[in-house]
């Protein structure tokens, strides 16, 4: 049964380019320009994996509505109706010692909040991780990151890309800084939904240190945060990108100063006061390419010039490999007359 979602406080038809992260723009307009993948991985999905998963999740855990855990139903909804998304996705509670939650399934997400974080966040905390899980769906980030997925474990992974014109290792680099990215992203459509970037923070900092937010310092933890980003420059930060480029998610602290950064910009106040754009806006996909060769290109050169001029040549190799996914993107929009 769908329930009607409340339509006070709404961001009407808000696009989840209002608050996606450069990176995570960039790789999906790369991943949606590779032919016919939207709907192999879409039947994959629902024909095979999310049915199964779907009767899991109903043999083993706890379905959660208006009868079940009401007052965490209705968090969910509102953080559905936060992002205008009028389709209620099933809620379900299951065993797990990890706090966390995830969104899965394509057509017909479903969104799965471990016990732990259940009791360890307060209802802001709970509502924050909702919002996040909104976000995910809302950015369709679950085909995506499925399509991932399946893309890095195919061997044959390097014929594909020949056969499809791919640049492997730049694609490679984007895909899995999308990944990142994309954690990113809904670090922001979470704050649109709780409405408060400092119970963002603060919901970051339980889910790091796995204690009650009661019994943690925020600001301790906000100062954390810079303190990691202004690290001396040197070779530390060249083993912080080592380490960074094989992980699936950001450090928390990084989500943290991400997330502060883009309040600063003074764009999470223009969201939140109805200017964004809507869901039938048409995208620019050379200008969305243009800001990705942009971030790519400074973000790679600025980890090695800080780690030092007698690896610049290095960090020209590692940037000149991103602006690479920027020409393959402009290429793209210029053969597919952009997207929406």
């Amino acid at each position: 049964m769908t329930h009607p979602l409340p339509d006070d406080q709404r961001l009407h038809e808000l696009s989840p380019k209002a608050y996606e992260h450069p990176a995570d723009r960039a790789a999906t307009a790369a991943l949606q320009s590779i032919p016919m993948l939207d709907a192999v991985v879409r039947r994959l999905i629902e024909f095979g994996y999310e049915r199964a998963l779907r009767q899991y999740l109903l043999a083993g855990s706890v379905k959660l509505g208006s009868e079940q855990l009401p007052e965490v139903w209705a968090s969910h909804r509102a953080a559905l109706a936060r992002l205008d998304l009028r389709e209620v996705p099933d809620l379900y509670l299951t065993q797990f010692p990890i706090a966390n939650a995830a969104a899965i399934g394509s057509r017909k997400p479903m969104v799965v909040i471990n016990s732990r974080a259940f009791e360890q966040l307060d209802e802001a905390e709970l509502r924050t991780v909702l919002g996040h899980e909104a976000a995910h769906i809302l950015s369709d980030h679950v085909l995506y990151s499925t399509a991932l997925l399946i893309l890095l474990s195919l061997s044959g992974f390097g014929r594909m890309s020949v056969m499809f014109g791919l640049p492997l290792i730049a694609v490679r680099l984007a895909l899995l800084e999308w990944f990142r990215a994309a954690e990113l992203s809904c670090d922001r459509g979470a704050t649109l939904v709780n409405r408060d970037p400092l119970v963002t923070c603060r919901t970051l900092m339980t889910l790091a240190g796995g204690a009650s937010s009661r019994r943690l310092n925020l600001e301790a933890f906000v100062r954390q945060a810079a303190e990691y980003e202004e690290w001396e420059p040197g070779w530390d930060k060249l083993t912080r990108l080592q380490a960074g480029l094989m992980q699936t998610h950001a450090y928390p602290v990084r989500r943290v100063s991400e997330l502060m950064k883009w309040v600063r910009s003074g764009e999470y106040d223009r969201v939140a006061g109805g200017e964004y754009p809507r869901r039938g806006d048409k995208a620019d996909a050379r200008r969305e390419a243009g800001d990705a060769a942009e971030f790519y290109a400074e973000r790679f050169r600025g980890f090695f010039r800080d780690a030092g001029a007698g690896i610049a040549g290095m960090g020209d190799q590692v940037a000149g490999a991103a602006e690479r996914v920027a020409d393959w993107l402009r290429a793209s929009g210029r053969g597919s007359g952009g997207s929406s």
